[in-house]
């Protein structure tokens, strides 16, 4: 009598209710499952917190860090870092705030006043220009992205104290007879209800995801991030590309600058202290990995939003602001450890 075998039975998927397919998803939106529990945690401890113009004034707020962080998340999805970044925002800020005041050519004995757009294309201008050099230092002369930003940022920080000594620029109304009309509009003007930060802070969101995402630019950046060696053998312009990114870093930094100083009204060479560290938390919150090769625009601006809001809660219900360094931390080492944990994940699984 002879036996059949069985037909074998095919191996049956996860459920989609699994255990770890749950895990995986409160991994890959943890920025947004934790921002959703920020807003509903301080609009239960304040009435005030999820109200529309307290919820315009912290994104408004927000989009100062979120402008930086994009422009950390293209560097860091190279595999580099930018830790200059704060220190560009105050030289930028001072360059701007002392071609308002008038330039003095002592030569010819006159006073320059430079209509606002000129004011904002030669500070956008300085800002490339530092972010280039920090590319030509790690992409053709070889020093290490830390090593590098961490001189730029000394010497940014050094010239913005040298051009104020250590003083700050305090008016910007420009002189309206001369055409300088300054740029409070910046940071105080809104179209249809909204700060303009805000809307820049979109507009270069809207650009880096087209970036990322529909050009070849884009993919040539994930490459790079993801293997160098290999990347380069494929022909991909890596040293290029490098270049391109701490460029566009410093213009984020740059547009960060002039929209801070003209919300304080004021350029000053502390400006944008540590905000570099609040930059990079952003994008490892919102899942970047700092080893290259992953991240994306939505994720970032998420990261920058569950700071921002988290820092104004504890504002409005009274926290010290020692207090706010420490939850602020604890987050970062947080999103870390989660962030070994999924990217851990999958390449066990590859």
């Amino acid at each position: 009598m002879t036996q059949t075998a069985s037909p074998s039975r095919p191996r049956s998927r996860p459920s989609a209710l699994s255990p770890y397919a749950v895990l995986d998803l409160l991994l890959r939106g943890r920025a947004f499952f934790a921002l959703i529990v920020i807003i509903i945690t301080f609009s239960m401890l304040s009435p005030r917190y999820l109200t529309v113009s307290n919820m315009l004034i912290m994104t408004n707020h927000v989009a100062i860090f979120a402008l930086l962080a994009l422009g950390m998340l293209l560097v860091i999805l190279s595999g580099g870092i930018d830790l200059s970044v704060g220190s560009v925002l105050a030289l930028c800020g001072v360059v701007a705030g002392w071609l308002l005041q008038g330039v003095e050519l002592t030569a010819f004995g006159v006073i320059v006043y430079p209509p606002v757009w000129a004011v904002v294309l030669m500070t956008l201008g300085v800002g490339a220009l530092v972010g280039a050099v920090n590319g030509v230092l790690v992409a053709y002369l070889k020093v290490p992205a830390f090593v590098a930003t961490l001189g730029t940022l000394y010497v940014a920080r050094g010239v913005a104290l040298l051009m104020t000594n250590g003083l700050t620029f305090n008016n910007l109304a420009g002189r309206p007879e001369y055409g300088n009309t300054g740029f409070e509009w910046l940071g105080f003007y809104r179209i249809w209800g909204v700060p303009i930060g805000v809307i820049i802070m979109v507009v270069v969101a809207l650009a880096a995801t087209f970036l990322l995402t529909r050009t070849s630019f884009g993919r040539w950046l994930y490459a790079a991030g993801g293997n160098m060696n290999a990347a380069e053998l494929s022909g991909v312009p890596v040293k290029r590309v490098q270049v391109t990114v701490y460029v566009l870093s410093g213009l984020c930094a740059a547009i960060a600058g002039l929209v801070l100083s003209s919300q304080l009204t004021s350029a000053g060479p502390t400006a944008g202290n540590t905000y570099e560290l609040t930059a990079i938390a952003a994008v490892v919150i919102g899942g970047a990995a700092l080893t290259g090769g992953r991240g994306t625009v939505l994720g970032t601006l998420l990261g920058a939003f569950v700071i921002g809001y988290l820092s104004n809660g504890l504002v409005i219900i009274g926290v010290s602001s020692y207090w706010q360094t420490v939850f602020t931390g604890a987050v970062i080492v947080l999103s870390v450890l989660l962030n070994s944990i999924q990217y851990g994940k999958r390449a066990s699984r590859s």
